[in-house]
């Protein structure tokens, strides 16, 4: 039978055939390592958007679910317009961009109309 060794700190592995580790803690320091470059992006991103929809959660003032607010009042509270989840072209012509239910679109020189989209995908 062949020998084998942790992929983390290269000790025996005593054990099961399919083990891989030597222990829980190795797999997720491997597994912590191996992904650490990528998540870190992505989890700031994902930490972006979601500070974006807290935003335009928070200024539906409506039970209609729309509310009009002044630019000023989104930069403010540091709403970033760079990253949205998707947009929304509407059969009237007017573009709406998304963090998750959440949307807008710019209506006047520094007004924003903010919408929840009630539908399911």
């Amino acid at each position: 039978m062949e020998t084998r060794y942790c992929p983390d700190c290269n000790s025996k592995i005593i054990g099961r055939s399919d083990k891989k580790f030597c222990s829980d803690a190795c797999r997720n320091n491997y597994n912590n390592k191996l992904n650490s470059d990528t998540t870190a992006f992505v989890r700031n991103i994902n930490n972006i958007l979601r500070k974006n929809r807290r935003i335009l959660q928070s200024l539906i003032t409506t039970d209609e679910g729309k509310s009009n607010v002044p630019l000023k009042r989104l930069t403010s509270q540091g709403f970033n317009f760079e990253y949205f989840t998707h947009v929304i072209n509407t059969k009237t012509g007017n573009t709406y961009f998304f963090c998750y239910e959440y949307g807008y679109r710019k209506l006047e020189e520094n007004f924003y109309l903010i919408v929840k989209r009630t539908e399911q995908i």
